[in-house]
């Protein structure tokens, strides 16, 4: 009788555990949604405001990452979207920053002068392409792994945001040329939109808001609608999850980091862009419910990076906080005296300082008669006496440098030794870059700090269940769980792990 009631238990508890999928069985459809410069906390503080459909869809049916953390410096828009698609950072990946150097000449990260716009004759908007990216991503597995059957497409509003997570493969990438107000290509993906494409492209022609907003459109929650409007039309158009094999969507909504720079983490603005976006989302959701059918989807959302507080709200509640005057314009006029009285050199010796890096003009310092080393020592020396600069280190030797663990371990990260520049600033918490241009109401990000690298990461649909966790996982593990979900291989730098509470 013992034997018979626990046979009964165990049988009773095999019959409550969660579905597992199996080896050939695959969702019709993965959907990577990024929200650039979503706060973890916004979740929680929105939550009451969120409709059942949207946000609080994903959060009540879905499983949430509580602790996932970026684990790289800076914490940029290209790199983040490109991390949680490749599973891997810059030292890998290659995309080092939105701008950056490449054996010290200026790249933008999308650009490429041997492609052609298509949708547009802007080639200032329309010649990009991923051909920097040096690894795969989640997309580029899917489709070597179904012989190319697969179709991937990334659609945002920045250039950067649809084309670094489709990857090198991808079948199209689409993005908003914002002096047309038309969402376009390259010829990297093919000579000629879509008719569905063109199609949506009339309609925002019509679209009365849209043309009042021109060129300000990102500065608008009108942008995140009119993203998932494109996104939607390339679910039908392109037949997304009707296939024989999976496919995959990447949307990336970028007007919550325009008018978070602009307005920064508190506010109407902000306010409105969340509600907004959440109603976007519900939308695509239910698109994807009426196309694919629930429960036959993977969703996973996330954020590229987060964002400091603007320093003034700093200030006026008596915390530490401020704005650092850190462009070359600023950072360097003291610079200048300090390498002419120590070097006899000038300001031509350095290229650019972007996102906390100072990137050495190594051409000229040799022009100069001038050793790369000493430089570098003149600067770190005195970078070191600035204000509200808590370290700098030399990225080259920054394994030996006397810095906390988890500063190395981001700086060694995100290092690429040709094109990640020379030197790393760490500012002290609530500090951040403010240049000539930056908006005094807003804020911006790229630091190591938990405001910058504490971001969202949901998963939702196909085989997940509800739940969550609080262990620390990080951006670069969203890669391989998706990948391990489709039982393909993980993109190839990945250095993540699978997360087996959302895997099973």
């Amino acid at each position: 009788m013992k034997k018979l009631l626990l046979l009964i238990v165990m049988m009773c508890a095999a019959a409550q555990l969660p579905a597992h999928n199996e080896f050939g069985e695959r969702p019709k459809l993965v959907v990577g949604i990024v929200v650039d410069q979503m706060r973890w906390d916004y979740l929680s503080r929105y939550y009451d405001q969120f409709q059942d459909d949207g946000f609080r869809r994903l959060i009540d049916k879905g499983f949430s990452c509580n602790n996932c953390l970026i684990n790289y410096v800076p914490t940029v828009t290209a790199i983040g979207h490109t991390s949680a698609y490749t599973g891997t950072t810059p030292a890998f990946h290659g995309i080092c920053g939105n701008n950056f150097f490449i054996d010290g000449e200026p790249v933008y990260c999308c650009a490429d002068q041997t492609v052609e716009p298509v949708g547009t004759d802007n080639a200032k908007r329309g010649k990009m392409s991923p051909r920097n990216l040096l690894s795969t991503t989640i997309g580029d597995q899917l489709r070597m792994h179904t012989d190319f059957r697969s179709k991937v497409i990334g659609v945002s509003y920045k250039d950067r945001a649809a084309i670094l997570p489709a990857g090198r493969s991808s079948d199209a990438a689409f993005w908003l040329d914002i002096d047309n107000g038309q969402f376009i290509t390259s010829t990297y993906y093919m000579g000629e939109l879509p008719e569905w494409a063109k199609s949506y492209n009339r309609e925002l022609k019509k679209n009365k808001r849209m043309q009042e907003l021109g060129k300000r459109i990102g500065y608008d929650p009108l942008c995140g609608t009119i993203t998932t409007e494109m996104a939607i039309a390339a679910l039908q158009g392109e037949k997304l999850g009707k296939g024989e094999v999976t496919d995959m969507l990447c949307v990336s909504y970028s007007q919550t980091d325009v008018i978070g720079h602009e307005w920064g983490t508190r506010g109407e603005h902000t306010d409105g862009a969340y509600l907004q976006l959440d109603r976007d989302i519900a939308r695509l959701l239910k698109a994807l419910d009426d196309q694919v059918g629930e429960g036959n989807y993977l969703v996973f959302l996330t954020a590229d990076h987060g964002a400091a507080h603007n320093y003034q709200y700093m200030e006026d509640h008596k915390m530490n906080g401020g704005a650092w005057k850190g462009d070359i314009e600023m950072f360097g006029s003291g610079l200048e005296g300090y390498l002419k009285e120590t070097l006899g050199a000038d300001l031509s010796v350095i290229n650019s300082v972007n996102s906390y890096r100072v990137f050495l003009n190594k051409k000229r310092i040799v022009e100069l008669g001038l050793e790369v080393q000493k430089v570098k020592d003149a600067i770190i020396g005195y970078a070191r006496q600035m204000p509200h600069v808590q370290f700098v280190m030399d990225f080259e030797k920054v394994n030996t440098w006397s810095v906390p663990d988890i500063i190395r371990s981001r700086a060694l990260l995100g290092y690429h030794p040709r094109r990640s520049g020379d030197i790393l600033l760490v500012l002290e918490a609530g500090y951040y870059e403010f240049w000539s241009s930056s908006s005094k109401t807003g804020t911006t990000h790229g630091e190591w700090n938990p405001y910058d690298a504490h971001i969202p990461l949901l998963f939702y649909g196909w085989k997940v269940d509800h739940g969550s966790t609080s262990r620390e996982v990080h951006i670069t593990d969203i890669a391989p769980t998706v990948c391990q979900m489709l039982h393909i291989q993980q993109p190839n730098a990945c250095i993540g792990e699978a997360i087996p509470e959302v895997v099973r």
